[in-house]
């Protein structure tokens, strides 16, 4: 309960969830863990090709620079923020790395819509999947 975990894939929605999870920490003296997902692009039947990356260390790297300019553009440079921040990137699918890093917190908080598919959807599949197996509350933020 000493915790606010937030998903952040770089989308305005995520920015969005990122700001609001930083005021939810901050009125409840909690510590801002937030979690990025990536995995490796699988090709399927031929008809996709995966960009060319040599190493999946490289794709871990662009991961912590999506989170490391979330966190700049949402709460300002490392040395001015008046809260705990934890990162945690991890290879994996998305809703399962915030449903189990979330097992236990204040709260999970996800941005309504974030990068995947289908844009006219309201509710994204990671805010939907976090909504049905998230062990503690579930606020979704909707993007401006």
């Amino acid at each position: 309960m000493d915790e606010v975990v937030v998903g952040v894939d770089g989308s305005a929605a995520a920015d969005a969830a990122l700001r609001f999870a930083a005021d939810e920490a901050r009125a409840h003296g909690c510590r801002l863990v937030v979690v990025h997902a990536w995995s490796m692009p699988v090709p399927v039947s031929g008809m996709y090709t995966p960009p060319q990356v040599a190493d999946p260390g490289e794709l871990e790297g662009v991961a912590k620079e999506v989170v490391s300019a979330s966190l700049d553009r949402v709460l300002g440079p490392e040395e001015k923020r008046d809260i705990a921040v934890e990162v945690v990137v991890v290879d994996g699918q998305a809703a399962s790395a915030l449903v189990e890093r979330a097992a236990g917190a204040r709260e999970l908080v996800v941005g309504s819509r974030g990068r995947g598919g289908f844009a006219g959807l309201l509710l994204g599949s990671i805010s939907q999947q976090c909504t049905h197996h998230a062990r503690c509350p579930v606020v979704i933020v909707p993007s401006s």
